[in-house]
């Protein structure tokens, strides 16, 4: 790295040579700090074994510094006027930009993507922050003379300490969903790191110290299950985000709701990829190629379900012609460990036994000079049947799974029937059939001859049925409500007016 942040997680060249990073240590009321614990995890590198750093697992009592150091910066940060904590986040951005370089090779380090899919999340995360600062004219509120001499009047106001949950598949772009906007709104915040890839927001705690943030209003608190568990319950956290698996998605919801808190978890997907036999053959192999791949596969917009509608074994064929140009080690990265790849290999050879047809194999994928790491090669599999674990299951890996119909409906009651609903897509040159199809896929973010359907700022991220629990979306405008509470006040001036059904 070209540049350190002083306190953040550095390389250091006096550390033993088995460990790259120095250890972890959570971030409370502006400062790094270590942890007393006697459980620790390793850091380790996807791309070729190496041991990173470790990262601690906080207690309960870890947690509650940082509620402490939140709940005292939040009085004179929540009173500042909007206008001048988006300037926070003018500098941010800033920052961000200047040290992508830095910030990427961090990325790719630890999660084990490509460069410039981690250069791609900062970017992103660049974006992200922009519409945070256009929150001052987002939030202005309503303002109506509703009887003769009074008015009633609306404005958001922050909800307090709020804590974010975040997984390990995008160490910067998922905690950039909830951190600008949620500041700039004039909360403080607590933030639980995947225990995977923790190095990341170390470093971005640093860079937003130096962009003036305020000791007390950002807190990370590295952690296990003890600490998920224990921001839901913690009487001090009033708002809980959290992004990752359905299974651990329901249990953060239920959990924090019970203890009367907000929450807003996203959870797994299973998205679907519709291709008619007018699609565009290239330009279809390159966006089903490309969506199923990225980031080894390892995020909830991949494409792991394509129904094939027709006759269109010209198109497979292209896509199997794409898939084989994807190496892994050069344009695909690692899954973020041997256990990840077990398991998708798994789903693989399982489907393979029960009858599908594996036309592009990606298993046992090895890398020279990096035979530690861990690899998954793309991988494309036909005749699969909609009954399969493959076909009904998050895969979270660079494998495209293809199931035959013979018409659009038989297609959209295979993509109705998933439990899932984060996104879908379809590939056609008819615009009637596209129409059909958007309105009818049970998803929240639909594509038309688009691999990734993601909305870009200001349009909101978030999935329906068992991809989110909870209402609104996680960015953009839908974000304002779940991060403030709305006040109405009525005003009255005019006491010649007397009293009526108004007063």
């Amino acid at each position: 790295m070209q540049q350190a942040i002083p306190g953040a997680v550095i390389s250091h060249p006096n550390l033993s040579p088995i460990m790259k990073y120095q250890p972890v240590r959570n971030f409370i009321n502006g400062a790094f700090v270590d942890v007393k614990t006697p459980r620790s995890l390793p850091v380790v590198s996807p791309l070729d074994g190496t041991l990173l750093s470790t990262v601690p697992m906080s207690s309960s009592s870890d947690l509650a510094q940082a509620v402490v150091a939140a709940k005292t910066a939040f009085p004179s940060w929540s009173k500042m006027p909007i206008k001048e904590r988006v300037q926070v986040f003018f500098r941010y951005k800033r920052l961000l930009e200047q040290r992508q370089d830095e910030l990427a090779a961090v990325i790719q380090e630890e999660n084990g993507k490509t460069y410039p899919e981690a250069v791609a999340e900062i970017e992103k995360s660049v974006e992200l922050t922009e519409f945070a600062t256009s929150m001052p004219q987002l939030i202005t509120g309503e303002v109506l003379e509703v009887s003769k001499g009074v008015e009633c009047r609306t404005e958001h106001v922050p909800l307090g300490v709020v804590a974010s949950i975040v997984p390990f598949n995008f160490p910067a772009m998922v905690p950039n969903w909830t951190i600008p906007n949620a500041l700039a709104l004039g909360n403080c915040m607590i933030i639980k790191p995947s225990e995977k890839v923790p190095l990341t927001l170390g470093y971005l705690a640093g860079i937003l110290k130096e962009a003036g943030l305020p000791d007390g209003v950002f807190n990370i608190v590295n952690g296990d299950r003890e600490i998920v568990e224990a921001i839901c319950d913690h009487p001090g956290i009033d708002a809980v985000s959290f992004v990752g698996s359905t299974k651990v998605a329901k249990m953060v919801y239920q959990r924090a709701t019970s203890n009367y808190k907000r929450c807003l978890a996203l959870g797994g997907a299973k998205n679907h990829l519709l291709v008619l036999p007018d699609a565009i053959p290239g330009m279809t192999a390159q966006n089903v190629a490309a969506s199923m791949s990225g980031c080894a596969g390892q995020r909830c917009m991949a494409a792991s379900a394509m129904v094939a509608v027709g006759q269109v074994d010209h198109i497979v064929e292209k896509i199997c012609e794409e898939a084989r140009k994807i190496i892994p080690g050069q344009n695909l990265g690692a899954v973020i460990s041997s256990e990840a790849k077990e398991r998708i290999e798994s789903y693989i050879s399982e489907a393979e036994k029960r009858g599908a047809k594996v036309l592009v194999d990606g298993r046992r994928a090895v890398v020279q000079g990096k035979e530690k790491g861990t690899y998954v090669g793309p991988t494309v599999i036909d005749y699969v049947k909609p009954e399969m674990a493959i076909a009904r299951e998050e895969v979270f890996g660079p494998v495209i799974s293809i199931m035959r119909t013979n018409t659009v409906d038989e297609a959209l009651e295979i993509q109705n029937s998933n439990p899932y609903g984060n996104a879908a897509s379809v590939f056609t040159q008819s615009g009637g059939v596209a129409r059909y199809v958007m309105e009818r896929a049970s998803a929240g973010m639909v594509g038309v001859n688009v691999g990734v359907p993601v909305p870009r700022e200001p349009f909101s991220f978030g999935g329906w049925n068992e991809s989110r629990f909870g209402v609104g979306d996680i960015t953009g405008k839908s974000s304002i409500e779940f991060w403030t509470k709305l006040k109405k006040n009525t005003i009255k001036w005019n006491p010649e007016a007397g009293i009526n059904w108004m007063s």
